[in-house]
């Protein structure tokens, strides 16, 4: 009896050995509402929008990011300590990590990425710092010129990319558009195949640190039209659909063996008036056609048509959701009080805005929104432009007129206006004299409640400007089929897409 209790027991052990090592099986294949580009591919180009962090999961790793039930997790750096000045981080990494080539992660790669990080972002950690030190193989030192409370939620948070850590002897080797067409990193998928505009290929990583990937290939399709990515579904063709709205989603909804999963990033969707800061003869620069705006569209309604009413209708670029967020009043609609606006601006019979420029993945709300326009007596035209080109132009600071931005990055109040509202940032066109001066105040507060102030007064003052026209905070609406036992959608907070990618299964897997 001892002897078969010891041979059940053996049995037992090695039958758990071996599905806890279990190679990976199968594949998950996406339907993905946007052209890829092949820069989110490469951590050192991060702008300051959520989309690069869908393929940085996969492929790369970062010192700290966000994780199922952390909002900082430790991931390459296991550890960090902050000198009592609050001038000095020290990260300690993991040791054994690797990148996908085969060589290890080590600090000289860190202050490689990191210096070589022009991302979103980038400004303010040049400026902010006076060294990246490498201590030994895997200690690496940050120094800086004055204390700066944001420096975690930068580096932690998908606010940016410049935590994420690249292969410095590969990256040389190849250069930056030879990584970008063959990235190399150190996440749970490594790099297969990629089709500008089609499909991207990757395969699970068996020496990633954290475990093991169950799924053993995934696969990104770019299917723009909506409709197509829910037949595709439907039909089995791919595991999980991004964006499905409207009365495609209620159809996805009621379809058996689908499952609709509404998700919410920190995305936050607002009009820009460029020409309020270039041109002061320009109708944008008048505080009441702005309010006019502000007032012409029912969010509701659109919210209600294009979300199934899951959105957040705000009257902030910032998510409620963000630390040091201020909230104004909600946005309401009322069109004749927008009539009213622009007559007392000199605008009785409106005026031709020109053209409305927009991602045009969300081509839809755009459309929405210029309708409402129309009917106040603004003439514009809608013009979506491909995700990665809007983006660059938007970047660049070529688009006019009206501008339908977004942003679902995290962070805080402070990184989000820093992206957005900042003199010199990644996406500002413009700003006033008095809502920059509080901006550059507030970055060296280290008292809180001054900080905390200063920032809440800079959210009343665009608001009280009138700077935007904010929209809502995105339902992020997507889908998967009955093959998928774990997608990753909503498994990390406010990420809109799946991750992390090696905790995903497929059933009877």
């Amino acid at each position: 009896m001892i002897r078969r209790a010891l041979i059940a027991a053996l049995l037992l052990t090695l039958l758990t050995a071996t599905l806890a090592f279990a190679a990976p099986e199968g594949q998950i294949t996406w339907a993905f509402h946007v052209t890829m580009a092949p820069g989110w591919f490469d951590p050192g180009e991060t702008a300051g929008i959520i989309t690069p962090f869908k393929f940085l999961y996969a492929l790369h790793d970062a010192l700290v990011k966000s994780m199922p039930g952390q909002a900082m997790a430790p991931s390459l750096a296991e550890s960090w300590t902050v000198s009592p000045d609050n001038l000095t981080y020290e990260f300690s990494l993991r040791k054994g990590v690797k990148f996908h080539n085969g060589d290890p992660v080590t600090a000289e790669d860190v202050k490689f990425s990191f210096e070589r990080y022009r991302g979103a972002g980038a400004g303010p950690f040049k400026a902010r710092t006076a060294g990246v030190d490498v201590v030994d193989p895997h200690r690496v030192r940050f120094r800086f010129k004055q204390p700066w409370p944001d420096f975690m939620t930068f580096i932690g948070t998908p606010a940016t990319g410049a935590a994420w850590v690249v292969p410095k002897k590969y990256v040389e080797k190849v250069g930056d558009d030879g990584f970008k067409r063959a990235p190399v990193g150190a996440g749970p998928y490594k790099f297969v195949s990629f089709q500008p505009g089609v499909e991207l290929v990757l395969e699970a990583f068996d020496g990633y640190w954290r475990k093991t990937p169950n799924v053993k290939r995934l696969v990104f399709r770019s299917i723009l039209e909506e409709e197509t990515r829910l037949v595709a579904l439907k039909r089995g063709e791919v595991d999980i659909a991004y964006s499905i709205r409207g009365p495609l989603a209620e159809e996805l909804r009621r379809t058996p063996g689908l499952t609709l999963k509404p998700n919410y990033p920190p995305g936050t969707f607002w009009l820009v008036f460029p020409e309020q800061w270039t041109d002061p003869k320009s109708p944008w620069a008048n505080l009441k056609v702005r309010q006019a705006v502000n007032v012409a569209f029912d969010r509701d309604a659109i919210n209600k048509a294009e979300t199934l009413g899951f959105s957040k209708i705000t009257g902030s670029i910032i998510p409620a959701s963000f630390e040091l967020f201020w909230q104004p009043p909600k946005p309401t609609y009322d069109a004749a009080r927008a009539k009213k606006l622009l007559a007392e601006a000199g605008f009785p019979n409106g005026f031709d805005a020109g053209e409305y420029f927009c991602d045009s993945s969300y081509a839809n709300l755009g459309e929405a929104v210029v309708n409402y326009l129309k009917a106040v007596g603004l003439k514009v035209q809608l013009r979506p432009l491909e995700r990665a080109a809007f983006i660059a132009q938007n970047r660049d600071k070529k688009l006019k007129n009206i501008i339908q931005t977004a942003s679902g990055a995290a962070g805080n109040a402070a990184t989000r206006l820093d992206a957005f509202v900042a003199a010199g940032g990644t996406f500002t066109y413009g700003t006033y004299p008095d809502i920059d001066g509080l901006v550059r105040e507030q970055a060296g507060e280290n008292d809180p409640k001054r900080r905390e102030a200063a920032l809440h007064r800079i959210q009343q003052l665009i608001h009280d400007k009138a700077m935007f026209a904010p929209v809502w905070e995105l339902a992020f609406l997507n889908g998967h089929g009955p093959r998928v036992a774990e997608s990753g959608l909503t498994s990390i907070a406010g990420h809109p897409y799946s991750a992390p990618y090696e905790d995903l299964k497929l059933k009877g897997k």
